[in-house]
Formats: C-alpha cells, sequence, structure tokens
C-alpha cells in the first residue's frame, strides 16, 4: 500500500490526463507520461501512448451529459494505473519514479490555473460581463448576434 502522498500524488496525475486532454496542454502531458509510464522501454511507451489516446477519444466523443461521469472515471483509472506502477516498484525506484512525476506535472500542468477545451473560455478569477445602453456582452457566442429594434407585432396579435 503507498503512503498518502504517492496516493495524492497519482491522484494528481489522473486529474492531469483527464483535464489536460482536448486542451492546448495534451501534447507534451502525453508525451511525458507516456514516457514516465515506459521507464525505457519504447514498446511500452507506444502501448501507453495509445492508451492515452484512447483517453483523450472517450473524453472528446462523451455526450455533454455523460462528459463529468466520463472525466471523473478517467481520472480514477489514471490514478489506479500511476499506483500500481509505483506500487511494482523497489523503495529507491519508487521515490525516483515519484520525483520524475512530479517534476513532469508541475513543467506540463498549469498550477492553480484553469483550462478550457476548444470552444470554451476559462477564467481564473473573477469575470464581470455587462451589457450596456444596447449592447452585447458575453464570454462566448456562439453563432450570430445582432442589434437592433425587435420587430413590432402585428396588431392582430394583440
Amino acid at each position: 500500500m503507498l503512503e498518502q502522498a504517492l496516493v495524492a500524488l497519482a491522484a494528481a496525475g489522473g486529474t492531469a490526463v483527464a483535464q489536460a486532454a482536448g486542451t492546448d496542454m495534451w501534447t507534451g502531458l502525453r508525451q511525458a507520461i507516456a514516457r514516465w509510464f515506459g521507464r525505457g522501454d519504447e514498446q511500452r511507451e507506444r502501448a501507453e501512448l495509445e492508451r492515452l489516446d484512447q483517453t483523450a477519444g472517450e473524453l472528446e466523443t462523451a455526450e455533454a451529459a455523460a462528459a463529468e461521469r466520463m472525466r471523473i472515471r478517467q481520472e480514477a483509472a489514471w490514478q489506479a494505473r500511476i499506483e500500481a506502477l509505483l506500487e511494482g516498484l523497489d523503495g529507491t525506484e519508487r521515490a525516483k519514479a515519484a520525483d520524475e512525476l512530479h517534476a513532469l506535472l508541475a513543467q506540463h500542468t498549469r498550477q492553480g490555473g484553469v483550462s478550457a477545451g476548444q470552444g470554451g473560455v476559462a477564467a481564473g478569477g473573477n469575470v464581470d460581463i455587462r451589457a450596456e445602453k444596447g449592447s452585447i456582452a458575453a464570454g462566448l457566442i456562439h453563432g450570430g448576434a445582432h442589434i437592433g429594434c425587435p420587430p413590432v407585432p402585428d396588431p392582430s396579435q394583440g
């Protein structure tokens, strides 16, 4: 059984994988995680790249209603995989692997930051969006927007 600090590190790794998929952070993190799992074995590294791609694909194609459940499922799955790798190492190797994972997460994730997938908006603090005097204000508009006088209703409509 892993000590609490390693379990927390594994959880951070799982979260990083699930949250980075589909963002600008994905490519670097994907490569680094695959190398970390591969531990110098190129064939294993390629297998991890395939698993990571499968994870990203599942997260990207998840229906909106199921997206959060899928993200949580992927976080847990990657946490379990990281924990299993760490448990399989002896004390010295485990410490080295933990240090490497900690460093790669620090390098390839936004510490305390936020990230939005394609077509989204992310804010790391308060956001105040206001519309004044007939203007339009939005964080994100899909489609068009039009400012003008509303049509006058037909007198027969009341």
